[in-house]
């Protein structure tokens, strides 16, 4: 499974981004797709995932502010991104998880800066 992730960027605070990632691949067993991030000095947290049916999984720190949304038939997966803060400033990973085994596909980092 390889994953392409576009977006991100510098923003000022208050402003918006929109990240996406696509899948191909051997992309059969793979349910939920999503997004993580990473802040210098801290660990990898989860931002927001969405499985193959549409369900949801969000970070409390992004409630009301992102929005994860997949289109199936291009396996691509999108986080919009409201209202960003400072403390939203880190590297984003896209994941993709297989259903049965729940092996993680990870895609690269793409660096989203939201200056004050």
């Amino acid at each position: 499974v390889q994953l392409v992730r576009s977006g991100g960027g510098l923003v000022q605070a208050g402003g918006s981004l929109r990240l996406s990632c696509a899948a191909s691949g051997s992309i059969f067993g793979i349910n939920d797709m999503g997004w993580y991030r990473q802040a210098p000095g801290k660990q990898r947290e989860l931002v927001a995932t969405i499985s193959s049916a549409g369900s949801t999984n969000c970070a409390d720190s992004v409630k009301g502010r992102f929005t994860i949304s997949r289109d199936n038939a291009k396996n691509t997966v999108y986080l919009q991104m409201n209202s960003l803060k400072p403390e939203d400033t880190a590297l984003y990973y896209c994941v993709a998880r297989e259903r049965v085994t729940t092996r993680a596909y990870w895609g690269q980092g793409t660096q989203v800066t939201v200056s004050s």
